[in-house]
């Protein structure tokens, strides 16, 4: 099966960045969407952003639209998010995924249609 390992979590300040990088083997990257999830505290884990298997389509939740920026790294088998302006209302665990076979990036994607996970980390954003 596919392995994901994510690593960049941290604190950070309001208006701050962090950039999370999701590693992935078990699997040719270069062949599959892939996209980030992330959970908060009390909250159920929600749709983050998606790419495609060539890196040229992307799509992001309406609440990170501007201030995000996903990209991957094929010969790398690494895919990132890059966060700009963080907000409190950003802190979550944050999960790399991937779904068990092509899927499009034309929307967002329901936590359940994915098979790999990632064991996350952890953004904290404070004001």
């Amino acid at each position: 099966q596919v392995q994901l390992v994510e690593s960049g979590g941290g604190l950070v300040q309001a208006g701050g960045s962090l950039r999370l990088s999701c590693a992935a083997s078990g699997r040719t990257f270069s062949s599959y969407a892939m996209g980030w999830f992330r959970q908060a505290p009390g909250k159920e884990r929600e749709f983050v952003a998606a790419i495609s298997w060539s890196g040229d389509i992307t799509y992001y939740v309406d609440s990170v639209k501007g201030r995000f920026t996903i990209s991957r790294d094929n010969a790398k088998n690494t895919m990132y998010l890059q966060m700009n302006s963080l907000k409190p209302e950003d802190t979550a665990v944050y999960y790399c995924a991937a779904p068990p076979r092509w899927r499009p990036v034309a929307g967002t994607w329901a936590s359940d249609a994915m098979n790999y996970w990632g064991r996350g980390a952890l953004v904290t954003v404070s004001s």
